[in-house]
């Protein structure tokens, strides 16, 4: 009878086992994908950081210029298409289907036709 209770216990210990181990699985999943968006939002922050770096440095003070000339400076024709293609080469989709998700490594179609629409 203690044979049989000892076997027993052994193989609830053993699913418990499995269990923990698909548990622990899981969590490794869990910080793997929090480890990606996290690497993803600090490059993202750099970018901005440094566009944000060239803005201070092409805009001179905003107090000594008429506001008219300070909006011809910062919005050029072509820029929104510009900053557009960057975002895309940067590894974001541009198109109205992804949006401002990541692209994993490959082309998207739609972005690549609304970038290469003739207007």
């Amino acid at each position: 009878m203690k044979e049989k209770n000892f076997l027993d216990t052994v193989m609830e210990f053993e699913q418990q086992l499995q269990s923990m181990q698909e548990q622990f699985s899981e969590l490794k999943a869990v910080v793997a994908r929090t480890m990606e968006e996290h690497h993803a939002l600090q490059l993202e922050n750099h970018h901005l950081r440094a566009r944000l770096d060239e803005f201070h440095k092409a805009v001179p003070e905003v107090a000594a210029v008429d506001p008219v000339k300070l909006k011809k400076a910062v919005m050029d024709i072509g820029e929104g298409y510009d900053n557009l293609a960057r975002l895309y080469h940067e590894g974001y989709h541009v198109c109205n289907v992804h949006f401002g998700s990541s692209r994993k490594g490959d082309d998207c179609l739609f972005c690549l036709s609304f970038l290469n629409k003739q207007n």
